[in-house]
């Protein structure tokens, strides 16, 4: 049963048609694909396929790759086969990643993986106690096989000088732009100090600025470059927008929810103070719904996510932590409250929906000021989104003319008030 239910933590299995790799094909040790067998997984997918045999090579990856393709995999089963192959029984491979939810997400992933292997392996991130920092602690100093690690936390452990990194093999920084664009560089150039020269490194990340590049050149000896279906919201996503009022927006979104018998749905807003509110009004209109923020201790928000795993919360408000590196199976519907700040978090955002195959629906509420803003996400996925009427009783919403509005800073009557 456990391996069962670890089934989605990682692939979506969007297999093209002439997808022919499977597993099996990679040579991997028996263990690791009894654990992937037991898991239901047969086909790779397409960034599976290009980046297991490089990294087998033993080659540098920059692979580029968005949420929902799988590239958790492509980095890990490599990675731990050949831990597996060889007994290396040290701090073998080391994972950065920008958020805690990353990290839980990446070790659960190795819980299967791992299953029928004596792989072992820790997550570390912030915001426990000291029980558990003496456990990460150990864990570093007796040589757990692969650490998944956030900058702060790694840097606390190696500021007290008993991380001893001489034996990693592998460096690998997953969601390298949002490390990036968290101010996560210098800790990054740090940590990177600490490791062996003569290393594999693979960096992925979903979008490829000059940031990323400049990083890659630094730390990356003659990397190979992977470029995965960048920019494009998984087929069967129906997107749809509203153009609306901010004062609007409130009632739309309770219409919207009202009566619809979906199982799990995600809101994101701009800020937690808006995800609070959003998460307050839904309650008092008895909506089963919670809300996860940075504000939340970590025991907290990881009873969140069990609750809206198993289905025992229907609707979950978020910020964009969630938009990235949080695994969740059918998921029905991604309302964006607001207009995701960069366009291509509206990818990220949107991902949450239509996995595994699966079919999905994903609304954009429009304020005036926020046009343009939408307008470049249409750019960059290549087609216009459809724009729906809003429902009577809420009048006109403001008329959708992005040019008009792209120097414009008015609004409509606020919903929510900013708290001083």
């Amino acid at each position: 049963m456990f391996l069962r239910n670890q089934k989605h933590f990682l692939f979506t299995k969007l297999i093209t048609k002439d997808s022919t790799l499977k597993f099996s094909d990679f040579n991997f040790e028996p263990e690791l694909l009894e654990g992937l067998r037991s898991m239901g997984f047969e086909n790779a997918t397409p960034i599976q396929q290009q980046a297991i045999p490089i990294i087998q090579a033993g080659k540098d990856i920059i692979a580029c790759a968005q949420t929902g393709t799988g590239k958790t995999a492509a980095f890990l089963l490599p990675v731990v086969n050949k831990i597996v192959k060889t007994h290396k029984d040290t701090v073998n491979t080391l994972i950065i990643v920008p958020t805690r939810e990353l990290a839980i997400q990446i070790d659960e992933a190795m819980q299967g993986f791992g299953y029928f292997t004596s792989v072992s392996a820790i997550a570390i991130f912030g915001g426990k106690d000291g029980i558990s920092f003496e456990q990460e602690k150990k864990a570093l100093t007796q040589g757990a096989n692969i650490v998944i690690a956030t900058p702060g936390r790694l840097i606390a452990h190696l500021n007290m000088g008993y991380v001893k990194f001489n034996h990693i093999e592998h460096l690998i920084l997953d969601e390298a732009d949002r490390m990036l664009d968290m101010g996560f560089s210098d800790d990054i150039n740090k940590i990177v100090s600490y490791l062996p020269k003569k290393r594999q490194t693979l960096l992925f990340s979903a979008t490829m600025p000059s940031k990323i590049r400049d990083l890659a050149k630094r730390i990356l000896h003659e990397p190979e470059q992977i470029n995965i279906a960048v920019s494009k919201p998984a087929a069967g996503v129906m997107q749809a927008a509203y153009s609306a009022f901010d004062n609007q927006k409130p009632e739309l979104l309770k219409s919207l929810l009202t009566g619809k018998n979906i199982s799990s749905i995600i809101i994101f807003s701009s800020t937690k103070d808006k995800v609070k509110e959003l998460h307050r009004m839904l309650r008092k209109y008895n909506f089963n719904a919670s809300a996860i923020h940075s504000d939340l201790e970590q025991e907290e928000r990881n009873e969140v996510m069990r609750n809206f795993k198993n289905r025992s919360i229907q609707i979950l408000v978020a910020t964009d932590i969630l938009s990235r590196g949080i695994d969740i199976d059918s998921i029905g519907l991604v309302i964006n409250y607001d207009v995701p700040r960069d366009a291509e978090d509206y990818i990220h955002r949107v991902g949450r929906t239509a996995r595994a195959e699966q079919t999905g629906v994903a609304l954009t509420f429009i304020n005036p000021e926020d046009q343009y803003k939408f307008k470049k996400i249409e750019d960059l996925i290549g087609s216009e989104i459809n724009k729906l009427p809003l429902p009577p009783q809420l009048g006109t919403g403001p008329e959708y003319d992005p040019e008009k509005n792209k120097n414009k800073g008015f609004r409509g009557k606020p919903a929510f008030r900013k708290k001083r």
